[in-house]
């Protein structure tokens, strides 16, 4: 890993607001392909997904989520996803949407990603109802599903999320959902 990517990586877990922004910019585009240095700063990125500060929280998922789709050929993620996943659960609202809406990128690394990253949406969305905000989390987890969909392309995704929308009772956010798959 060559200093400049070390001291952004660095960066990303600051108390100051500008260099993390300023280095989360950084390495999320540069995690957008492939990165030879991903193992390196993987301990770190997960140990974040519990940090006290909800920023760190935040990035580390997104960071997380984008090593697992680009540059974990040893299925790291299979191991850490609990953890992920976790996030999703987060008592920031704004936190744990940050993690919804990228954590569809895991399950574009594999089968297996593709299965933990799916299984694990249906039953946040059961489980999700009776939390606060509890539709736009189910919302928010269909255009994952969605996402996922759209890059993979494998029927499977989509006829889950269209059988989640099925058992939502309430017919005006049952119709909401359904215009993510009209597309």
């Amino acid at each position: 890993m060559d200093r400049a990517t070390q001291t952004a990586i660095e960066n990303l877990w600051t108390d100051d607001r500008d260099l993390q922004n300023e280095a989360y910019n950084h390495i999320m585009q540069v995690t957008e392909k492939p990165v030879d240095w991903a193992y390196e700063a993987w301990i770190d990125v997960v140990k974040n997904l519990s940090h006290a500060d909800n920023h760190n929280r935040a990035i580390a998922a997104q960071v997380l989520s984008n090593l697992a789709k680009n540059s974990d050929p040893k299925a790291r993620i299979l191991k850490d996803f609990k953890t992920l996943l976790a996030v999703t659960k987060d008592e920031r609202f704004v936190t744990a949407r940050h993690c919804m809406q990228s954590i569809w990128k895991v399950g574009t690394a594999g089968k297996k990603q593709q299965k933990i990253v799916v299984d694990g949406l249906a039953i946040r969305f059961e489980e999700c109802i009776s939390e606060k905000n509890g539709t736009l989390i189910r919302y928010d987890i269909l255009q994952s599903l969605r996402n996922l969909y759209d890059e993979v392309k494998d029927e499977s995704v989509k006829a889950k999320a269209l059988a989640l929308i099925e058992t939502e009772e309430d017919a005006k956010y049952r119709k909401k959902y359904a215009t993510l798959w009209k597309k």
